[in-house]
């Protein structure tokens, strides 16, 4: 197979970008984050990550390669397996035929990824182009270069239990329409993303997900080292879980950008900054968390509370932005 290796911001919108470009549907990786709908917020107290509540800034894991693919008309086939056998078996058939496969796997138990950034996310993607005598060779688009990973380290990541257990899942392309209408797909994707993030009817999500989690910052209570356990589980979910808050915010915003330059659209760019803008507020904010954590023996909780309604209402007018540009098309 001829296969040329990308390197990505994230890792399921990087996978979908360079499986549909193996495909000859040449398309961004923001494009593919764009048209997918994909950016988010939701806060999830009933789902625990280390014990602290599921904070997301993109929609679930298959969420970005299912819905791009549907909204361009793609076909593609994911398949589990209980038996790792099996999906063994599967994986090196599909290889051994020259097809490009993308899986789902555990970052804790890819032995190329240093051990400092190895942690128990079952949800990363990444793609298999070949199998060489000392193991896979994958495409990982958060990597600059190709790895290699060796049978026995894959199976386990891919058939590791937990929270988001990929149960052997992989996936590849089947067909692709011969045209795309791009104008089509870019504003019914915007106006998608538009209901999740202002219209959704759970106070924890979107806007006022962010707004609530800023309202919980306010009144939290316990010892300073629970604060900062809290505090410091938001930084993380934001800064270090795939591409985080800020990151997903900058990729929207050159879909946007994108976007604008394909429909040469005025208001289009305009929120493209905006939401760039949104993006360096919410860095900012992760760097203030940081230095109240790290200072003294208590923390301003109103300061970072205020902080994080400033991303929110920098959002919200991005958001209100695109809504009334969905209206008027």
């Amino acid at each position: 197979m001829t296969f040329t290796h990308q390197q990505a911001a994230h890792c399921e919108s990087g996978v979908i970008s360079a499986l549909l470009s193996q495909h000859g549907l040449a398309i961004s990786e923001p494009m593919a984050f764009g048209l997918a709908n994909a950016l988010a917020f939701a806060y999830i107290p009933i789902i625990k990550i280390g014990g602290q509540p599921l904070i997301a800034y993109r929609l679930p894991p298959k969420a970005i390669i299912k819905n791009v693919c549907k909204r361009l008309g793609v076909t593609v086939k994911f398949q589990k397996f209980n038996d790792p056998i099996r999906g063994a078996q599967v994986l090196d058939d599909l290889v051994e035929r020259g097809t490009l496969v993308g899986l789902q796997t555990s970052v804790y138990y890819l032995p190329y990824f240093p051990e400092q950034m190895r942690f128990h996310f079952n949800a990363h993607n990444l793609l298999i182009y070949g199998k060489g005598e000392r193991g896979y060779q994958v495409s990982d688009p958060i990597f600059e270069q190709p790895v290699e990973v060796a049978s026995r380290d894959l199976n386990k990541a891919r058939f590791v239990r937990g929270p988001l257990a990929p149960k052997g899942l992989l996936y590849r392309i089947e067909s692709v329409p011969e045209t795309i209408d791009y104008p089509k797909a870019i504003r019914a994707a915007i106006s998608k993303n538009v209901k999740v993030m202002t219209g959704a009817p759970l106070p924890v999500i979107g806007i006022k997900g962010v707004r609530y989690l800023a309202g919980k910052i306010d009144k939290l209570s316990g010892s300073v080292k629970q604060q900062r356990l809290y505090l410091g589980h938001i930084v993380r979910m934001q800064e270090e879980i795939g591409t985080g808050g800020a990151g997903f915010r900058f990729i929207y915003a050159s879909f946007l950008q994108e976007a604008a330059e394909l429909l040469q659209d005025d208001t289009l760019a305009q929120a493209s900054a905006a939401m760039t803008d949104a993006g360096d507020y919410w860095r900012e904010f992760a760097l203030l968390v940081a230095r109240e954590c790290k200072r003294g023996d208590s923390i301003n909780r109103a300061l970072l509370a205020d902080a994080l309604r400033g991303c929110a209402d920098r959002e919200a007018v991005v958001w209100q932005s695109l809504k009334a540009w969905c209206k008027a098309g």
